[in-house]
């Protein structure tokens, strides 16, 4: 039966589970990116639902409230956990059981409820089970089947729901930056994170998704400013990291 999961690169990233929230450590590149692209997911999601997404409410519960998210290779929780404090009823699902441990472990001490299940996303779209937001962040040029990832991504969501997607582009400036300069001149992500021929143009992602029937409504690059040392989102510049978003029709 086919899958998406690779189970090399699932051990690859179960080797260095303890370190999902040490801000210095191996996965010190997500924390940074952390603001970008949380900005990007809340202001979508409450546009897409015409919500103010600085809206807290009386009660503080936040802008995102009353939505369901699932974070597909949710790792050790980086996302979840401020989905969660936006107010969504947040579940994260990863193929690594040490993943999920860890980001288990972490949302208890910080007095989350989080729903963390070590499944791949298959899964969960054979139980037939659906949410207003799908993220599959970071993740897509980790898995064995790409068209069966993004088929499965995009079941996952809810009619009139939508799916947001980021992953790196396969270019030559990729190359010289998320590898070359990342994990070997820089040293911010241990040698081997990334395979370049796994890499995806946006284009083939989005051939992927309509083909699953959902509608590519933007795309977007994520930019990283050496002098200020902190990413943003770009409008333009998609040639390193870059964010999709996808919605499904509601019937």
């Amino acid at each position: 039966m086919a899958s998406t999961v690779d189970a090399a690169e699932v051990e690859r990233f179960s080797r260095i589970a303890d370190e999902w929230w040490d801000e210095s450590g191996k996965f010190a590149p997500l924390h940074r990116l952390n603001p970008a692209r949380i900005g990007f997911i809340r202001d979508r999601v409450a546009a897409h639902h015409g919500r103010d997404p600085l809206d807290f409410g009386a009660d503080g519960a936040g802008p995102l409230r009353g939505l369901s998210i699932l974070d597909v290779g949710c790792g050790g929780g980086l996302v979840c956990e401020p989905m969660a404090r936006l107010g969504a009823t947040v579940s994260g699902i990863d193929a690594s059981d040490r993943n999920i441990g860890v980001a288990r472990l972490h949302a208890e001490r910080m007095g989350l409820t989080i729903d963390y299940r070590a499944v791949p996303a298959e899964t969960l779209r054979d139980e037939g089970a659906r949410y207003d937001v799908v993220l599959a962040l970071e993740i897509v040029e980790h898995v064995a089947d790409v068209d069966l990832f993004l088929a499965c991504c995009a079941e996952l969501v809810k009619p009139g729901g939508v799916l947001i997607l980021s992953t790196l582009n396969r270019t030559t400036k990729a190359f010289a930056l998320a590898i070359v300069g990342a994990e070997y001149v820089m040293r911010w992500l241990p040698r081997g994170t990334h395979d370049w021929r796994k890499f995806l143009k946006p284009s083939e992602v989005a051939r992927g998704l309509r083909a699953a029937g959902l509608t590519v409504e933007e795309l977007a690059g994520i930019v990283y400013s050496p002098i200020t040392g902190r990413w943003r989102i770009d409008q333009h510049d998609l040639d390193v990291n870059y964010m999709l978003l996808a919605s499904k029709p509601r019937s």
